[in-house]
């Protein structure tokens, strides 16, 4: 089946220019920024409460507080009992959730547009009234930690993003699991969490985004009504973290593990993040992402190593700028069967001094833009989506002008602004090299002719 992205490529159809959906944003006394997206098509309402607090937040040695505090937020206040608050939430048909990142904390509800008055009375009540005993604490550390088991510590990839993320980041929070280090999420408790809550969780700490089947007066009211009340905090103060010195070599680490099924090669490197007014180069880095890997199929990675040369089963690349210091730009390899790691390597390395020296072709480059425009497009489908993309924004300190601009930044981009963006972020000093592979064979002892091989179940 051909999707409308696709058709409109195929047909030389001119994709139409981004539907500018009405935005309002306006602060309350107590700080809290507010914005509504307007989207009558459905009588349904997203709320998303952001807080500009983040895993990169968190105390030196205390790692995993802000995952742990997201758990903990669903625990009651005076007003709605323990463990409530999302049965409260699908009673009336909708759904909830949050989600924590090195730079923010948001939680959401889904709902039908007249129960937006209930989950906004819930939401500011959680924002300063939280109410935890020590048990709560015990208890949810206890799933943190199982969550840790179960997606980090089990998963031999994950273990090696880890690795290389802190090997990434030697001075910067960012090297830190969101999730937490086992032997310091094991000392968190209710205090810890607490004292974290009351100085971060707080109006002047946040951005309400309000999106749907809404009007700005109305969003407005009940905003001053529930949120209004809320006393600030007296502890928010500019974010300034330690940063990176530079790079002066790459660096390299190998994970063998049993379990590995599809051993590959992971490369990433230090790249420019997205900056209030000057978006350009992560524009770049955008399209650069989707030229060298976006696509199994069209590539030039996946062309070069999968169809060409055939030594390599999957490729992809990546870009992550949405965040308030440096991001990582990001190179994987998967080899086909009997191709060596150091083989994989040598090929991706081949194909990128290729590029470097080359460019693009034009046609993929025209053809990268116009699905990169036509994503921006179908994305505002999505009530959720637009919410996340605003909230997201005011998160790591873009402007209004900044987020509504993105598309505009991404049509603009040059294939002289590509190559200068890889020439700068491609360089092996800025990189962390990974492989993850089963570990050697032992060699074998000498055993009878006539033995039969063991065979261990």
């Amino acid at each position: 089946m051909i999707g409308r992205v696709g058709a409109a490529i195929l047909l030389g159809l001119s994709l139409p220019a981004l539907a500018q959906e009405p935005v309002t944003t306006f602060t309350l006394d107590n700080g809290l920024n507010v914005v509504v997206i307007e989207d009558h098509r459905a009588p349904v309402v997203v709320q998303m409460i952001w807080y500009r607090v983040g895993a990169a937040d968190e105390p030196r040695g205390h790692s995993g507080i802000a995952h742990f505090l997201e758990h903990l937020m669903f625990k009651g206040t005076e007003k709605v009992a323990p463990n409530a608050f999302s049965g409260i939430v699908e009673a009336q048909g909708g759904d909830d959730n949050a989600f924590t990142s090195w730079d923010y904390t948001a939680y959401f509800q889904r709902i039908a547009a007249d129960r937006l008055d209930l989950v906004m009375e819930m939401e500011a009540d959680r924002m300063r009234n939280l109410r935890l005993t020590e048990e709560d604490g015990a208890t949810e550390r206890e799933v943190i930690l199982e969550e840790r088991a179960q997606r980090t510590d089990s998963d031999p990839g994950a273990l090696l993003m880890e690795q290389m993320r802190a090997a990434q980041y030697m001075n910067h929070p960012y090297g830190i699991p969101i999730i937490g280090w086992r032997h310091e999420m094991e000392d968190l408790g209710r205090d810890d969490a607490l004292d974290y809550y009351q100085r971060f969780y707080a109006p002047n700490n946040a951005t309400l985004v309000i999106a749907g089947d809404v009007e700005p007066d109305e969003v407005r009211a009940l905003a001053e009504k529930h949120y209004g009340p809320l006393e600030p905090s007296d502890a928010i103060v500019p974010r300034e973290r330690a940063q990176e010195p530079p790079q002066l070599a790459e660096r390299r680490l190998v994970l063998e593990d049993e379990r590995v099924s599809d051993p590959y090669v992971f490369r990433t490197y230090l790249a420019p993040e997205r900056d209030p007014g000057a978006q350009a180069e992560a524009a770049a880095l955008t399209v650069l992402a989707e030229l060298l890997g976006g696509n199994g199929q069209t590539s030039v990675l996946a062309r070069a190593l999968q169809f060409d040369k055939q030594v390599a089963v999957y490729t992809s690349a990546f870009y992550n700028g949405t965040s308030i210091d440096d991001g990582t730009f990001g190179l994987a390899v998967i080899p086909a069967p009997g191709v060596s790691l150091e083989e994989a390597e040598a090929e991706l390395d081949r194909v990128l001094a290729e590029f470097l020296e080359n460019g693009p072709d034009p046609a993929a480059l025209e053809r990268i833009r116009t699905q990169i425009r036509a994503g921006e497009i179908y994305a505002r489908d999505d009530v959720e989506s637009l919410a996340r993309r605003y909230g997201e924004g005011f998160s790591i300190g873009l402007g209004l002008a900044d987020i509504e601009g993105w598309d505009e930044a991404l049509s603009a981009v040059t294939e002289a602004d590509i190559m200068n963006a890889a020439r700068k972020v491609l360089d092996r000093k800025n990189a962390v090299t990974g492989w993850l592979t089963l570990p050697e064979a032992a060699p074998a002892e000498p055993t009878p002719a006539a033995a039969a091989p063991e065979v261990q179940e």
